[in-house]
């Protein structure tokens, strides 16, 4: 059997329930909406970590061109080193660019989520 406590024997217990009940109510509506914002930041993180483990790979993939390069069929002039340097460096210019894109769009992001939360 519960045992429930009996607020008619102490007046004072029983008028303050009422306000007991209504700040229970308050505080658990309270934390809801910034466990909803840490949890829109957290989204925006890890998309930004995703952009960033994205652009890491453009560049270690430049990196193993650049050496495959090497090991394999060496540019015999200038001008066909140059061409491989360039179109390299247009690839990690176009990543680049395409991070810098992201996390343009990341800031939008998290301002829209964050304003749906509040």
């Amino acid at each position: 059997m519960t045992k429930q406590k009996d607020t008619t024997a102490n007046p004072a217990l029983a008028a303050t329930q009422p306000m007991m009940e209504w700040w229970q109510k308050q505080f658990s509506q309270g934390t809801t909406p910034m466990a909803r914002m840490q949890l829109a930041w957290m989204q925006s993180m890890a998309d930004a970590m995703q952009f960033e483990a994205e652009f890491l790979q453009a560049l270690a993939e430049s990196g193993q061109k650049i050496a495959q390069s090497f090991d394999g069929e060496t540019p015999q002039t200038p001008t066909e080193m140059q061409e491989r340097y360039q179109q390299l460096i247009k690839e990690v210019t176009d990543a680049q660019m395409e991070r810098m894109q992201k996390a343009a769009e990341l800031s939008h992001d998290f301002r829209k989520r964050l304003w749906e939360e509040i």
